[in-house]
Parts: C-alpha cells; structure tokens; sequence
C-alpha cells in the first residue's frame, strides 16, 4: 500500500488521466450503468468550475501580493502568441481552407488563442518557478484572449455573429469568476483570517492534488467528448498527432523565450498550458464544434509534458564521483 501512495504522489497526473480514461470507458461500455451516467454527466460539469475555484483560492493564499507585477517576458510570450494567432487566421484565409482542412487549423488555433490555463500557477510552484510572475501572466493572457477571439474569429468563419463589445464582455466575466472572485476571497482570508490562511499554506500539496482529482474529470469528460463527436476517424487522429506537435513546440518556444529572463519554468507553462475548458467552450460556441477536440486532445498532452517535468525535477541529476 506505501508504494502504490507513493507510486501516485509522484505520478499524480498520469494517474489522474487514466482514471478518468477509464471511468468513461467503464460506464460507457456497461449498459447497466446508463442510469447512473446520465444522472453523473451533468453533476460532473457543474462540479468541475468549483473544483477551479477551490484550487485557485488555495493557490492564491500562498501569493506575496506585493509581488504581482509586470514583467519583461510577459511582454514576450504575449507577443509570441499573438504571431501565431496572426500566422494561422493569415493562412486561412489566403489559401482558402475549407473542410477537414479547416476543421484542423481551427483546432490548431483554439489551443494557441486559447489563454494560459489558471491552474498553471500549480505547476508553476511545484517546478519552483514564480507563484506571482505566473498569476500575474495569467490575467495578461485572458485580457488578451479576450481581444483576439471577437477580432479573429468572424473573419474565418462568415457564420460567427458577435459583436466585438459583447464577446468581450462575456470572456471577461469568465475571467472574473475564475480568477478575480478566488483571488479576491483568498486576499480577504490572509487580511481578517489570518491563522485559517496559515493552515490551508501549510498544505503544500493541497492544491496540486485537488487538481489531479478535477483532471480526472477534465479527462472523462474529454473522452465523451471526442466520442461523441462523429467525426472520422482519421481526422481524429490527424488532430490528435497535430496538438500533440503543437503542445510541444509551445512548451519549448516559452521556455527557450523564459530562459532568456531567468524565467524558463514560468514561460514554459505560460505558452504551453492552455485552458483547454474555455477553448473547448468557445470552439463549441463561436467555430466548428468539432474543433472543440483539439483542445480536448491537447489537455492530455500538456499534463503528460508536465509529469514528465514534474518528474524531472524531483529526480537529481547523477553525478559522477
């Protein structure tokens, strides 16, 4: 029992996915449990945003507020991001793309607008990067977000009808519920209620692993997802290869563009983890809903790419005597 504890607390993420992986495959493929998962499904989504908001508010009661502030390589990672954006609708549009071709590159283009994921302040602290660089990046990346989504998606697909002040307001709110209300809260805590934020700081891990336990339902929820879907299965497999390549390069382009600011761990995880619930959302809202799965795919890579990080960093280096 010790070594499967430990084999999970070193492995929490992988572990996390495959429970998840294997919980939608156990309930789908036995018709006797249809009625528990019809009940279950839409519990789990409504769970899933307050398991976010819990492990922001966690996270955040950790952060030297004094700390949050601007810095040289958020400058470059946003505009990093914002070349890509501009390469990809570039393309679309001067080379015509039209079909699976379209589906794929607004799958491409879902995980790169999409903003850096909340929750990568998590990892950030595990890697022993910047709590605060990285909370602070993550505001800067949804304001963006915010503003390239109404200006960019209306013009690769005539059918997307949104104002620019509306989507933007509507991103923002987003925003402000998943971030600004915990972080507020949490900052509410450390001021009146001192010795609650002491114990909940004395939690090292609590955090991490409330968000292997929300993966696990991020996973099974991708699952269905991509099931459901219809979509072929070459195309499938096209999209995940593709996010696949795509997680990768922005995991190696932020880091080698942190590394120049003393801040790789930080523009590593800035670049390459995404909020792929809200890109999942706002592909199924405002694009081809079949793009939502690129996002999906992308959830798994970019957790595989952080334990292998994760792991990397609690394994010493050898040395020789």
């Amino acid at each position: 029992m010790k070594a499967i504890l430990e084999f999970l607390k070193n492995w929490t993420l992988p572990s996390a996915i495959v429970v998840g992986a294997s919980l939608y495959y156990l309930f789908s493929m036995i018709p006797a449990l249809d009625g528990f998962s019809a009940v279950a499904s839409p519990v789990f989504d409504a769970v899933l945003p307050w398991f976010l908001f819990v492990i922001l508010f966690t996270t955040f009661l950790k952060i030297d507020y004094k700390k949050l502030r601007l810095a040289k390589w958020h400058l470059w990672i946003s505009i990093t991001q914002i070349v890509m954006v501009l390469v990809l609708v570039g393309c679309i549009l001067y080379f015509h793309v039209k079909g699976d071709d379209l589906v794929l590159m607004e799958c491409i283009l879902a995980c790169v607008i999409g903003p850096c994921a909340a929750a990568s302040s998590v990892v950030t602290a595990k890697l022993g990067g910047s709590l605060e660089s990285m909370t602070t990046y993550t505001f800067v990346s949804n304001l963006l977000t915010a503003i390239m989504i109404p200006l960019f998606f209306p013009l690769i697909d005539q059918q997307v009808e949104m104002s620019f002040v509306s989507a933007f307001l509507m991103i923002m709110w987003k925003v402000c519920v998943i971030l600004v209300v915990p972080m507020a809260l949490a900052y509410l805590v450390k001021c009146f209620l001192p010795k609650v934020q002491q114990w909940v700081a004395s939690k090292t891990d609590l955090s991490f692993y409330l968000w292997g336990c929300s993966l696990s339902i991020v996973t099974g929820i991708t699952f269905r997802n991509i099931m459901n879907s219809n979509a072929p299965l070459s195309l499938l497999g096209t999209i995940a290869v593709v996010s696949f390549v795509l997680c990768v390069i922005q995991f190696s382009v932020g880091r080698n563009i942190g590394h120049f600011f003393g801040c790789t761990v930080e523009g590593g995880q800035a670049l390459g983890q995404k909020n792929t619930a809200f890109a999942i959302w706002v592909s199924s809202a405002y694009i081809n809903p079949l793009a939502a799965v690129g996002p999906g795919c992308y959830i798994i890579w970019q957790n595989a790419i952080n334990s292998l990080e994760l792991y990397h960093h609690r394994t010493p280096p050898h040395t020789d005597d």
